[in-house]
C-alpha cells in the first residue's frame, strides 16, 4: 500500500493532501519540519517535497536518509543537483524531480525541443522565454522557464532572455517565443490551478513503487510513449 508524507504544508501541500484523499491514498502525514519525521514511519513511505529552496537544500540529506522514496517539486537547487543526485543514489533512494509536474508543460517542452530544431536549421529567428507567477513565488526565473532554456539552447547558441513576472494570484504561464523578420512563432501553456501540479506529483509518488535510481518526471512519462 503506497503511504505518502507531505514536506511543506503550504498551498500546494494542502492541494496535494486532497489528491491523495481524491485517490484513496493514506497520507500518512505533513510536516513543516521534515528532518524531525519519525523515522520509522518515514521508511514505509513517499515523501512529495513541495517547500523553498532554502528548505529543500537543508533538508535533501535527511529525506535521501529517511523515505522509501522522495518526489521533489520544489524548484532553486539546480547548481547543487549534481550533489543531491550522488547523496540519493549512495542512499539507494528513488527519487523523482521536477521544475513542474504538469503533464502539460511537459508536453510544451517536448514541442520546443522540435520547434527549437527546425528554427535553428532553418535561422534568422532569435528565441525568448516570458513566465509569469503569483507574488508568493520566491524564485525568478521559475525552474520551468530555466528548463525551457536549456532546451532552447540545446539548438540555439545565442543569448536569449529569459523574463519573469510576478502578479496576483496566478498559477503560471509559460510562453516561449522565436521571433522572425517576417513572422514570430509562440507556444504558451497556462495553468488554471496548482492543482494540476499537485496532481503530477501524486502520480509521481505511484511511479516510485518499483523504481531506482533517479529520474525526472518527463523521462518516465514520456517512456513508452
Amino acid at each position: 500500500m503506497l503511504k505518502v508524507v507531505i514536506s511543506g504544508y503550504g498551498r500546494m501541500g494542502h492541494m496535494i493532501e486532497s489528491v491523495l484523499q481524491e485517490k484513496g491514498i493514506v497520507c500518512a502525514g505533513a510536516s513543516e519540519d521534515i528532518v524531525s519525521f519519525d523515522d520509522d514511519l518515514a521508511k514505509e513511505c513517499v515523501c512529495i517535497d513541495f517547500t523553498c529552496p532554502d528548505a529543500f537544500r537543508a533538508n535533501y540529506p535527511a529525506l535521501a536518509s529517511k523515505f522509501k522514496a522522495v518526489v521533489v517539486g520544489t524548484t532553486g537547487w539546480n547548481d547543487i543537483r549534481d550533489e543531491v543526485i550522488r547523496c540519493f543514489e549512495e542512499k539507494g533512494t528513488p527519487m523523482i524531480y521536477s521544475s513542474n509536474y504538469s503533464v502539460g508543460v511537459n508536453v510544451l517542452t517536448a514541442a520546443v525541443e522540435v520547434v527549437s530544431k527546425y528554427l535553428s536549421k532553418a535561422g534568422g529567428y532569435h528565441p525568448y522565454i516570458v513566465e509569469k507567477h503569483h507574488v508568493h513565488k520566491l524564485d525568478a526565473p521559475s525552474g520551468t522557464a530555466k528548463s525551457l532554456a536549456g532546451v532552447v539552447s540545446e539548438s540555439f547558441s545565442e543569448k536569449f532572455d529569459v523574463s519573469s513576472v510576478r502578479v496576483g494570484e496566478l498559477a503560471g504561464i509559460h510562453t516561449v517565443g522565436f521571433e522572425g523578420e517576417n513572422d514570430r512563432i509562440t507556444i504558451e501553456h497556462e495553468a488554471f490551478s496548482r492543482r494540476v501540479f499537485a496532481e503530477g506529483a501524486v502520480v509521481a509518488a505511484q511511479m516510485t513503487e518499483g523504481l531506482s535510481g533517479v529520474h525526472e518526471f518527463k523521462e518516465l512519462f514520456f517512456k513508452d510513449r
